[in-house]
């Protein structure tokens, strides 16, 4: 172990101590990274989340990679003891295992010894040729007549071989020997690192478009997708910018990547990669071949090695090259998903009030349902307006219903779903605040509703509302997400929340593992009341799983709300392991010790009781008073286990005891002025909010139906190389209308100063963003909504299958037909 934690201090920077108590509270005690981050800071040295996965992860990596070795080491050694060949280099290759460094050399080198399928060398050596092979290497400075050799090799007439196992010419007998020493020279683990040294090096990612995809279309559709022409040449569409593509292996990014293996999958593309074949020969050649060799034998070992590149190294080397590739794009992929997941998470919450949520929808009617400042649903309806909202009788019946809700329930703000609909009951809810004084201090917001029918169709809704039409319970989804975002969002699969790309393209364990960090990260930096929280965001508290979060949830429903922290105790299954890692995540507002209600650990309690003593007041006083807090002279508390990046974090909350971390922050409401495409102009500056981040920009929405699209190279006026260093999701920005058009229903934005796009005017959109501050516009365009009209039906309420986003995906958004 202390030979790992050096070498991962030495890789990380990070001091030895601090890597070797990390995996001891990791590994040996068995503590989450949240726990260890926020509570055991003096071990770790502060060391952030990031930091501590870092740890965990290259550990992990290191044990296995040792694990392995010792396995593979047993397997070589009894090749030594059986084959006189290896014997005395039982020593040497030790050594060489023992060196190795990633799993990749370890396996180049274990392949030798793999056991492997019948090749045309296994059959060569069982036809006798390899003591063929060791004659001419030995011979290979005055060998000059090679069938002359090879004819003792030669099977007799009157041999009882069998017939595959005779040798009928001199020729056949060669070429036996060449197929030994093509896999001898393939399997070497130098010869081999070179040929994948000069591929990475000189490799090019290359796509062409297969002809045949154009042809009509067949009867069988690519799996998962809708069959007919139509759908055939739509999909071909998308991958236009690839029908002839080419780009180094060490450039290529990862959207473009992914794109050319879905083209790839979807039998549009045919992708390859190609390197300099001609320098690796030359390069392999001069491994085994010497300037004393005869002619002769030169000829033969070279027409050898060349069989070995062709047939064996360069069909391994070309699927490493594109498994590595394909790791390295999803690992961009899933780390943009994750940031992009986090920021929408921890969007501030809007809490108590009394919120009206609509889930739009037009012939099939519109949604409603309030719920109160704690969540509950007092009431529902749905409204059948006219579907075009045109002034008849179904319109004012729908107004009236509305007014109505609003009045009795003294709604305080309106949630409206971004689905197909959205804009058209938005100026019905507009007109109804119009009508009234009364109704002049209502907010108008619109809310990402994506996931809503996932949610709405999932047991854990089910559950909740068992005699409710899912369409209704979307409503309330909608609702819930505007008065806390994280604690509605932690319900869904965050792979249904939609602010990734490629969800269905990546390694769905990374990606589950990834996200269900960051959902675990969010709610336990925020803290949980455990009097009111679901068992799905009690679940990703710190050592609580959904089995324990079951548990409290039917405790607290039999026995009552939890009065304080230790009453917690009582629940089954809630042990010292359990209520160490959690408890410090678990607020209790009502309780009469108000540390209860922040994220002071229960273990540091008696050390706040004698700090609170140096100011000669009891906590309840102390607690919230600026004075007095500062007035702790904080030296005093230091010893070995509590040092002073504790002591600093149990201030801060006795300052502000169940803060929560996120800010509190405007959501962004739209002007009816502008609503559809065609009342945008170029120049325009709009407010808008980001629903998503991708490696060649940002997606913003304006209020329009369209999300536009921020190049890369609009989004500063400085070069930037990843717009996640700019950009966040759930940011509100105001961004300038750069072109519209019309005919594909795109809209380019920049938020680059005006002067520098030929506009005139001063100053950079970018001034005047609200980073971190959240916007409840439409979060993510995550599907494609078809044409701006209203729909022949409404919207089924049933779980969606989940949409994968490329590159072509996302802009496909801008041409809706």
């Amino acid at each position: 172990m202390v030979q790992l934690v050096d070498k991962i201090a030495q890789e990380l920077a990070l001091k030895s101590h601090q890597v070797a108590n990390t995996v001891q509270l990791l590994f040996d005690e068995e503590c989450t990274i949240p726990f260890v981050a926020r509570y055991r800071k003096e071990m770790t040295g502060s060391l952030d989340e990031v930091a501590l996965r870092n740890i965990r992860d290259r550990y992990a990596y290191l044990e296995d990679l040792e694990t392995t070795k010792a396995k593979y080491l047993k397997v070589v050694e009894a090749h030594c003891k059986e084959k006189p060949e290896l014997k005395g280099k039982w020593e040497e290759l030790q050594q060489k295992f023992q060196n190795c460094q990633t799993k990749q050399e370890l396996e180049d080198l274990y392949l030798p010894f793999k056991p492997k399928r019948r090749t045309k060398a296994t059959i060569a050596k069982e036809k006798g040729l390899e003591p063929l092979l060791e004659k001419i290497i030995a011979a290979a400075s005055s060998l000059t007549n090679l069938e002359e050799l090879a004819k003792e090799f030669i099977t007799p007439e009157n041999s009882d071989a069998a017939p595959t196992l005779r040798v009928n010419s001199t020729a056949e007998a060669l070429t036996g020997a060449a197929d030994i020493y093509s896999e001898r020279f393939a399997e070497d683990a130098q010869n081999r690192a070179i040929a994948r040294k000069i591929s990475e090096d000189t490799g090019q990612l290359i796509s062409k478009k297969i002809e045949t995809s154009e042809e009509p279309a067949t009867d069988q559709a690519p799996k998962g997708r809708a069959g007919g022409k139509s759908k055939k040449k739509s999909d071909a569409s998308k991958y236009e910018n690839y029908f002839d593509y080419a780009e180094s292996i060490k450039t290529a990014v990862s959207h473009r990547i992914m794109a050319v293996r879905r083209g790839e999958a979807e039998k549009i593309l045919k992708v390859s990669i190609v390197v300099d074949s001609e320098k690796i020969l030359d390069e392999l050649k001069s491994q085994g071949l010497e300037n004393s060799h005869t002619d002769a034998v030169r000829g033969f070992l070279s027409g050898a090695i060349e069989s070995a590149y062709k047939r064996l190294i360069s069909p391994s080397i070309e699927t490493e090259l594109r498994l590595k590739l394909k790791s390295l794009a999803e690992q961009e992929a899933i780390k943009v998903f994750s940031e992009n997941l986090e920021n929408l998470l921890l969007l501030p919450p809007i809490p108590g009030k009394t919120v009206l949520g609509i889930d739009p929808g037009l012939r099939t009617g519109s949604k409603l349902a309030i719920v109160d400042d704690t969540g509950k649903l007092l009431a529902n309806d749905t409204i059948y307006p006219d579907p075009g909202y045109k002034e008849n009788d179904k319109t004012e019946k729908a107004r009236r219903i509305v007014g109505k809700f609003i009045e009795q329930h003294k709604v305080q703000y309106i949630a409206i779903g971004n689905g197909t609909g959205s804009r058209e009951i938005g100026r019905l809810v507009t007109s109804v605040l119009k009508s009234k004084d009364a109704f002049r201090g209502i907010k108008k917001l619109v809310v990402n509703e994506a996931g809503a029918s996932v949610y709405s169709t999932d047991d854990i809704a089910r559950e909740e509302f068992p005699d409710l039409d899912a369409t209704i319970r979307s409503a309330v989804s909608i609702a819930r997400r505007l008065q806390d975002p994280l604690a509605e969002l932690v319900k869904i699969d965050p792979r249904s929340i939609g602010v990734g790309q490629y969800q269905h393209d990546v390694n769905p364990t990374r990606l589950n593992k990834s996200l269900a960090e960051v959902v675990e990260s969010c709610v336990n930096k925020v803290g949980v009341n455990v009097n009111t929280a679901s068992y799905s965001l009690l679940s990703y508290v710190s050592g609580i799983g959904k089995s324990l979060a079951k548990s409290i949830v039917k405790d607290r429903d039999s026995q009552g709300k939890f009065q304080d922290r230790e009453a917690l105790s009582r629940v089954s299954g809630f042990g010292p392991k359990a209520f160490e890692q959690a408890a410090g995540f678990l607020r209790v507002p009502d309780s009469t010790n108000p540390l209860d209600n922040s994220a002071v650990h229960p273990e540091r309690y008696s050390l706040v009781e004698d700090m609170v003593k140096s100011q000669s007041k009891p906590i309840q006083e102390v607690v919230g008073n600026t004075a007095m807090v500062e007035g702790i002279p904080l030296e005093q508390f230091v010893s070995d286990s509590v040092g002073m990046p504790t002591l600093k974090d149990i201030t801060s909350e006795l300052l502000k005891p169940g803060r929560d971390p996120r800010e509190d922050g405007t959501r962004l409401i739209f002007s009816d002025d502008i609503s559809e495409l065609e009342d945008l102009e170029v120049g325009m500056s709009l407010p808008g909010t980001v629903t998503n981040v991708t490696a060649f920009g940002a997606f913003v929405d304006i209020g329009v139906h369209q999300d536009g699209l921020v190049h890369i190279s609009e989004l500063s006026d400085t070069f930037v190389d990843d717009p996640a260093k700019v950009v966040s999701v759930g940011e509100v920005i105001k961004a300038r209308v750069l072109d519209v058009d019309m005919k594909r229903r795109r809209i380019s934005l920049s938020l680059k100063s005006p002067a520098l796009n030929g506009q005139g005017g001063q100053g950079n959109p970018r001034n005047n963003s609200q980073k971190g501050r959240p916007a409840q516009g439409k979060m993510s365009q995550n599907t494609k909504r078809g044409p701006l009209k209203p729909r022949s039906g409404g919207r089924k309420h049933k779980a969606k299958e989940e949409k994968t986003h490329t590159v072509e995906d996302l802009m496909a958004k801008f041409n809706r037909r």
